[in-house]
């Protein structure tokens, strides 16, 4: 089933978040009926550095391919604000959907943008982003690329500012709406009421961000289809790779996390080293 008729199916899904093709493999088979590729974990993980605008569409792109190659699960992509104007975004849309991106997202702050849930963002004029959605959808090769549109607004301009741009961005065309960072349980229950559920609604759990965590049930029960954990790996990880570095430098072995670590032959299960290399063989003949 594609995502856009799971989303028409009324089904609720849960995206994890991912960065390459080892996240999305393991995402894949814990059951995830959709990934989402998030901008914010590639900086964190590729660059090394802050959600602040730094990741290029190539970048992105590049590990559209990557994840493409390894599974086929839905891939919503994060695309920041598309990486220019309406012209940028058209490029970006045929870029990433020829990727393998299934849904692509676009957000209506200026540049270089920043992280949802960092102080100080700016916005550029809802129309200008009502063109970038329009130039998204008249860019996608297929209606199965869905178009998810971001707003920033609640921070910069006020709740009822964002449900305004959120409504506009549905009438330009966009597939999905996204009301990002609502600063309590009281305005995450108010978005799907505000925008009468008339798009499928994404919401993002961002531990320790602006927007309490709430269980995808509940969640559902307010209104919302998606639900996305975008940087959730990335602080998984973290404190387990700094743990080990400081293990091997300190004491010269890794012993000391051991017990936290898959041994050779398991990662290469997880890999599925054996059935590739016999598939290897199948060519010689």
């Amino acid at each position: 089933m594609s995502l856009k008729q799971t989303l028409t199916s009324g089904k609720l899904i849960v995206a994890p978040g991912v960065y390459d093709a080892l996240t999305a493999s393991l995402a894949t088979s814990a059951g995830a009926d959709a990934l989402y590729l998030s901008g914010a974990a590639i900086a964190y993980t590729r660059l090394g550095r802050p959600d602040i605008g730094l990741v290029t569409a190539s970048e992105v792109a590049d590990t559209i391919t990557l994840v493409r190659d390894r599974v086929t699960t839905p891939l919503i992509v994060d695309a920041d604000t598309g990486y220019g104007n309406a012209l940028n975004v058209e490029r970006t849309v045929r870029l990433f959907e020829r990727a393998g991106a299934t849904a692509i997202q676009l957000e209506d702050q200026s540049f270089p943008k920043r992280c949802g849930h960092l102080a100080e963002k700016r916005l550029i004029p809802a129309a200008e982003m009502a063109a970038k959605i329009r130039a998204a959808v008249a860019a996608r090769a297929s209606p199965e690329t869905l178009i998810v549109a971001r707003t920033d607004a609640i921070a910069v301009e006020g709740f009822d500012a964002a449900i305004a741009r959120a409504q506009l961005y549905a009438d330009c065309g966009a597939d999905i709406l996204f009301v990002e960072a609502p600063g309590s349980g009281d305005e995450l229950a108010r978005i799907p009421q505000a925008l009468d559920r008339r798009l499928p609604l994404l919401a993002n759990m961002v531990e320790g961000g602006k927007t309490p965590v709430k269980p995808a049930s509940e969640l559902a029960a307010m209104g919302y289809q998606i639900v996305i954990f975008p940087g959730t790996v990335v602080r998984m990880i973290v404190p387990a790779m700094r743990d080990l570095y400081r293990a091997v430098v300190e004491h010269g072995t890794s012993q000391p996390v051991r017990d936290r670590m898959l041994d050779f032959e398991e990662l290469n299960r997880v890999l599925g080293t054996a059935d590739m290399l016999a598939r290897g063989k199948g060519f010689e003949g």
